[in-house]
C-alpha cells in the first residue's frame, strides 16, 4: 500500500471512530441522568460521569499537564506513522488512536472533562474512545513488533 492510501484509510478509521464516540456520548448523556447507574447488559452499567484525567483517572483535574500529555502523544503517533506509513496495516491502529484521542479532546474542550458512560465492575468508567485508544495501542504494539521481526529477518547474516 503507498503511503497515501495508509493515510487515507487511517484518516477514515480515525472519522468513523470520532463519529461514533460522540454519537454514543451523546446516547448516553440523554438515557441516564448525570451520576446515576442503570443495569445494561451482564457485568455492563450505563454511567453518567466525567473525567478530568487521563487513563483511568490518572492526573485527575491535572488540566494543561493534561493537554501536554495528549499532545505529545498524537505528535509521536504521526511522527511514528509519517515514518512507518506504508507497514503493512500500520493505518489502524493509528486511525483507532487519532480517532479515539481526538473524541476525547472534543470532551475537554466542549465541557472540560470527558464523558465515561461504560462501567464494569471494580474497573473505571470508560468510553468507544477509550476502548478505541486501547484496542489501537495492542495493535500498534503488534505492528511494531511485527516489523522489527520482518526488519531483522531482511538483514545478511
Amino acid at each position: 500500500m503507498t503511503a497515501t492510501g495508509a493515510w487515507v484509510r487511517a484518516l477514515i478509521t480515525a472519522a468513523v471512530v470520532l463519529a461514533a464516540d460522540q454519537l454514543t456520548k451523546q446516547l448516553a448523556i440523554d438515557a441516564v441522568a448525570r451520576g446515576t447507574r442503570e443495569d445494561f447488559f451482564l457485568f455492563l452499567d450505563l454511567v453518567n460521569v466525567r473525567n478530568t484525567g487521563v487513563a483511568f483517572g490518572a492526573l485527575q483535574n491535572g488540566g494543561i499537564i493534561v493537554g501536554v500529555v495528549v499532545a505529545l502523544a498524537l505528535v509521536a503517533l504521526l511522527a511514528f506513522f509519517g515514518r512507518n506509513a506504508t507497514r503493512p496495516l500500520a493505518w489502524l491502529p493509528v486511525g483507532l488512536l487519532l480517532g479515539g484521542a481526538l473524541g476525547n479532546v472534543i470532551d475537554r474542550i466542549r465541557i472540560g472533562a470527558v464523558i465515561d458512560y461504560l462501567k464494569l465492575p471494580n474497573w473505571p468508567a470508560f468510553n468507544l474512545a477509550d476502548v478505541s485508544i486501547t484496542v489501537g495501542v495492542i495493535l500498534l504494539v503488534i505492528v511494531i513488533e511485527r516489523g522489527a521481526r520482518e526488519d531483522a529477518a531482511a538483514r545478511p547474516a
